[in-house]
């Protein structure tokens, strides 16, 4: 059984690079707009087995044994959607993860193995045992906070750090560890040898005395758990699978009369769709020659306290803005356009400065990521970042043209 324990109750970070670099309601600057930072909003902690085997020890067979355990449970650290961990946002909200629970968690992607291990123990004592690897499963739920205005009491806007809206789900661990339990040890209650305790199957210890020395068939609970954890047999991965991003067919959008370019502040560069297929959105700077591929409409327009939700289409090549599908959970995937559709991955958050700013930040709505790009440069792409440009070259300004 996990436990569960409350992010604002748990023990204090105990690294300042745990620690939260933004909070809801702080200050924030326009140079902010187009950065993201996670915010812990649920921990449980559950101690899990991975590796495991009955073992009959009788008088005359004690001393030291190595015993091949069966795989019980794989566990895979994972930060969101694409069941791995990419980019500086899941390792910071990893890391504060482990501050909130207390623990030393996974905070780069890593996995229990599947494989069979094998355990050496010296066995002092006939009896039955339970050899075991195992650790803590840390599981729950992270929000993101986002740079964004907000209306105050006399009706003027300023700048703050919000709670947006994506969310997701994460899961890491602890060391793991390794030993043998017997039926009348006394263990830690939510402990890890008392998950093998369990998986022992002490109720009818009198059968057991029956076995030879050696292997103890498993038990029908031990064999149900261990199906429920192996991969799928005809796709060789867990039956566990992310939700791909929604499709459908060709949709008809409701577009801003006004068009807009999605431009550097200050800067004559600004977002160019591509002219080729396989091309994505570039810096480019606007000429007669642009052909409407640097202007940009807001379609079927939503906000939700303050952040716009939005589809961008294209005014030049009819395409919209999106990460493509196979590259969603790729840090620093490049922005294309293709065929309009009611897609999350063409959906975008747009976060706004104070009014009379035309400044934005830029954030897919499916990957969760924020647009920027590496340098400025003329052809240099629009790519996706998880925790944003922390340089500030996030933030762009929307153009009326």
């Amino acid at each position: 059984m996990g436990l569960a324990v409350s992010p604002a109750a748990a023990a204090a970070p105990a690294e300042p690079a745990a620690q939260q670099v933004a909070e809801p309601g702080q200050a924030c600057t326009a140079a902010d707009l187009g950065k993201r930072h996670p915010i812990i909003k649920s921990v449980e902690v559950a101690p899990t087995i991975t590796h495991f085997k009955g073992w009959y020890v009788t008088q005359g067979t004690t001393g030291a044994q190595t015993i091949t355990t069966s795989t019980q449970t794989t566990i895979s650290v994972s930060v969101g959607f694409n069941g791995s961990v990419q980019g500086s946002f899941a390792v910071e909200a990893l890391g504060m993860v482990g501050a909130s629970a207390g623990l030393n968690v996974q905070v780069n992607y890593s996995s229990t193995s599947s494989a069979s291990q094998t355990i050496t123990w010296n066995f002092r004592e006939p009896g039955y045992y339970g050899l075991y690897k195992g650790t803590k499963k840390v599981t729950g739920t992270y929000g993101s906070l986002n740079c964004n205005r907000v209306q105050q009491d006399d009706g003027t806007y300023a700048l703050q750090w919000i709670e947006g809206p994506d969310s997701g789900s994460y899961t890491t661990y602890t060391t793991l560890e390794e030993g043998a339990v017997r039926c009348e040890d006394t263990v830690p209650a939510n402990s890890i040898m008392a998950e093998a305790q369990i998986l022992l199957d002490c109720a009818n210890p009198a059968a057991k005395a029956e076995h030879p020395a050696g292997a103890v068939a498993p038990t029908e609970k031990q064999i149900q758990e261990r199906r429920a954890q192996r991969p799928d047999a005809t796709t060789g991965t867990s039956t566990e699978q992310p939700e791909a991003a929604g499709r459908s067919a060709q949709a008809a959008l409701n577009c801003s009369s006004t068009a807009y370019k999605i431009a550097v502040p200050g800067k004559p560069l600004s977002w160019g769709a591509p002219l080729l297929a396989n091309d994505g959105v570039r810096l480019r700077p606007s000429t007669i020659f642009s052909a409407h591929l640097d202007h940009w409409r807001l379609c079927d327009v939503t906000e939700n306290n303050g952040v716009l939700e939005a589809t961008l289409w294209n005014w030049g090549n009819g395409g919209c803005a999106t990460i493509p599908e196979q590259n969603a959970a790729t840090e620093g995937a490049v922005l294309t356009t293709v065929s309009c559709t009611e897609d999350d991955l063409q959906r975008f958050y747009i976060y706004r400065d104070v009014p009379g700013s035309d400044k934005i930040g830029v954030q897919n709505k499916y990957t969760g990521s924020m647009m920027g790009h590496d340098r400025y440069a003329d052809g240099e792409f629009i790519r996706q970042y998880s925790s944003g440009r922390q340089d500030g070259t996030g933030t762009y300004s929307q153009i009326g043209v």
